[in-house]
């Protein structure tokens, strides 16, 4: 009610200004008045912009890496796509183009490691093509990654986390379960883990996930020591590995960087760049089943609706 008497209000005002300006009159006004102006009510204001995220299509593998050769090529395509190790004086392999926005080196690198392994696979698609939801739910699942496995040569299974789990938080490391799928995605999310790594000692990690224009970033360091029995094998924020996953013409990208400080008579007692290896297999064993569950469960999904239309 307060605000309708206002508005009438000001629109008496409004009137009684126009007839102190221009007077009534009986004869018509004449065909220069400014009252039949049609650009007499008209005012300019600053042009309102909409900005709108654009449609991009999507990247090739020749435009993140053309440095890759045929071979090279066909073995990323591969389930185990291509791996590579250098020592803290080497030189890396995959070199995306400069212009891609990707540059997970310069992060590994700036903690000064000794050992650090790249890996590169590109998923293809096979029920339908996936999206960065779909890639940051297959993420999500951090209890999964504890039911991967490694097989020797001689086909014994070895585990290699016992428990891969969600905390609370730095401090309070009570144990989590994971959230469930969304529907939205968001800027970025920091999360702390647990993985019980029986053979190397308790990780610890910072969970660190970031929204770019054409992927997602996953980066995860160990925000404790890493201890062995009574042993401190590593310290705190020396162990990085950080993948990038990104939906492409061919099928997912996935890109990895790990590095860690670990003093020579301690890597060579652990026989370090196989038991990195191990590791980051599992790691990408676990991103590609969340991938295709989500591709599962978005056909099922369809499916669903289908039938219910």
């Amino acid at each position: 009610m307060y605000s309708i008497r206002k508005t009438a209000g000001l629109g008496l005002l409004f009137l009684c200004a126009l007839i102190l300006i221009f007077p009534l009159r009986a004869d018509p006004p004449p065909d220069d008045d400014p009252l039949l102006d049609d650009d007499f009510f008209l005012f300019e204001a600053p042009t309102l912009v909409f900005e709108v995220a654009p449609i991009l299509e999507p990247r090739s593998l020749d435009d993140i890496f053309p440095g890759l050769s045929r071979s090279k090529k066909r073995m990323v395509m591969d389930d185990d796509g291509l791996r590579y190790s250098f020592e803290k004086d080497g030189s890396p392999m995959f070199i995306p183009n400069p212009d891609s926005g990707i540059d997970l080196l310069s992060s590994v690198m700036a903690k000064k490691p000794s050992h650090v392994i790249e890996a590169l696979v590109v998923v293809p698609y096979e029920k339908r093509e996936l999206d960065m939801l779909d890639i940051y739910n297959a993420l999500g699942r951090i209890k999964n990654i504890k039911d991967h496995k490694i097989y020797l040569d001689d086909d014994r299974e070895m585990i290699i986390f016992t428990e891969t789990t969600r905390l609370v938080s730095a401090r309070n490391r009570k144990p989590v379960p994971d959230p469930p799928p969304t529907n939205t995605l968001p800027y970025s999310e920091t999360m702390h883990l647990l993985f019980l790594d029986p053979y190397m000692g308790d990780l610890y990690l910072r969970g660190e996930v970031s929204i770019s224009l054409y992927g997602i970033t996953y980066s995860m360091t160990n925000f404790r020591d890493i201890s062995y029995s009574i042993f401190r094998v590593m310290r705190a924020e020396r162990f990085s590995a950080i993948i990038y996953v990104e939906p492409i013409k061919e099928g997912i990208l996935i890109y990895s960087v790990s590095g860690l400080y670990l003093p020579n008579f301690i890597a060579k007692r652990v026989n370090l760049t196989p038991n990195m290896n191990r590791r980051i297999t599992v790691l990408l064993d676990w991103i590609i089943e969340g991938l295709r569950i989500q591709e599962d469960s978005r056909q099922d999904k369809l499916i669903y609706r289908l039938k219910k239309d």
